[in-house]
């Protein structure tokens, strides 16, 4: 042995010398596995690598060793070269790795368990926030639902005094009582539809077989005497009859003609047309004027949005007619679809089956 270990082991090396054998500088548990393990693996492999044990130490009890051992002969004699290396320091740092990792751990869980926490409460807010407008939205029906009667009244009393005689003022007075209660009385079916689409199971259509051009026809008339000044033309594509529901298509042409009429250009009519095809039916209302936004697009559809002509304007609006034109579109198992530029104006069609039947016979 050299000077070193017998400093390690802070013995003399005329001692170590007389004891001969290394095993009785070991402690008992190491004696065991001395002889258990550690010489069985010696004379199967004649080496080993690594080997933790523990040395006698006469102060501090014992002293953490690494051991390699190799057999080899001499003179015909089987002996055995021993490298031993101090192992405190790398004992001390496998604890440290161990603390640190078992902290490591402990850290992970706790943020886990944070981030659980912060997921329910989140799950919390949004049912909490998805009950809140369920909430809102069958209100709005119940409300809208209960205002129907007062404004029935309202306009059947506007309707019989236009009828009695009376002084040019109070006609003009019953003239705006009357279109108040219309346009109260519009509103209210508007909030009334939204409900049903939203909290209920969609629109319900009545299908019948119908003349598409004249209802067309018949609603833009009407659409003319609301909007005296304004140009609004009528094209007819195909002929025959197709089944739907016209009360809903009368919507359908209502709410896109007023809002071309609200977007568009005043000095440039607007076209409606209604196309009959072979298994489609066809209504697009065009207007020339400031082209939709790119970034509104997406988000045109969606109740309770607004452009912002109407906000300039103080319109009345909700912001519920293109969303019912769509939700009407979907009844009658079609779709909506607008294109829009400054060159070519804003086009909205809507496409549905001609016949109830015929998505499912295609």
């Amino acid at each position: 042995m050299n000077q070193t270990f017998c400093a390690w082991i802070s013995r003399a090396s005329e001692e170590l010398v007389q004891r001969r054998k290394f095993q009785d500088l070991l402690t008992v548990g190491s004696r065991i596995f001395h002889q258990t393990h550690w010489m069985p693996m010696l004379q199967m492999q004649r080496s080993v690598a690594e080997v933790a044990l523990e040395l006698v130490h006469p102060e501090r009890g014992k002293l953490p060793v690494l051991v390699n051992a190799r057999a080899c002969e001499r003179d015909g004699t089987l002996e055995h070269d021993i490298a031993v290396f101090v192992a405190q320091d790398r004992h001390a740092y496998e604890r440290e790795l161990r603390l640190a990792r078992s902290r490591a751990e402990e850290l992970l869980i706790s943020e886990r368990n944070a981030q659980d926490a912060l997921a329910d409460v989140l799950r919390a807010q949004q049912q909490e926030a998805q009950q809140r407008a369920i909430l809102a939205e069958q209100l709005i029906g119940i409300v809208s639902h209960d205002l129907r009667t007062p404004l029935n009244a309202v306009m059947l009393g506007a309707n019989l005094l236009a009828n009695a005689d009376a002084t040019s003022t109070q006609t003009r007075i019953v003239s705006r009582i009357s279109s108040a209660a219309m346009r109260a009385n519009r509103l209210v079916a508007d909030l009334l539809d939204f409900t049903q689409a939203r909290v209920g199971s969609g629109l319900r259509v009545q299908y019948e077989m119908l003349d598409v051009h004249a209802l067309v026809a018949d609603c833009s008339e009407e659409l003319r005497l609301a909007w005296p000044g304004r140009v609004l033309d009528h094209v007819r594509h195909g002929s025959g009859e197709a089944e739907a529901d016209s009360g809903r298509l009368a919507q359908v042409v209502s709410n896109l003609v007023n809002n071309a009429l609200t977007y568009g250009r005043p000095d440039h009519p607007v076209t409606i047309r209604s196309s009959l095809e072979e298994t489609s039916l066809r209504i697009s209302v065009h207007n020339l004027g400031k082209a939709i936004a790119t970034d509104l697009l997406p988000h045109l559809f969606e109740p309770l949005r607004r452009g912002e002509r109407e906000v300039e304007l103080g319109s009345r609006s909700v912001g519920l007619g293109l969303y019912i034109v769509q939700q009407i579109a979907i009844a009658h198992g079609g779709d909506v679809y607008v294109e829009s530029t400054e060159e070519q104006g804003t086009t909205f069609e809507v496409v549905v089956p001609r016949y109830r039947f015929a998505s499912q016979t295609e």
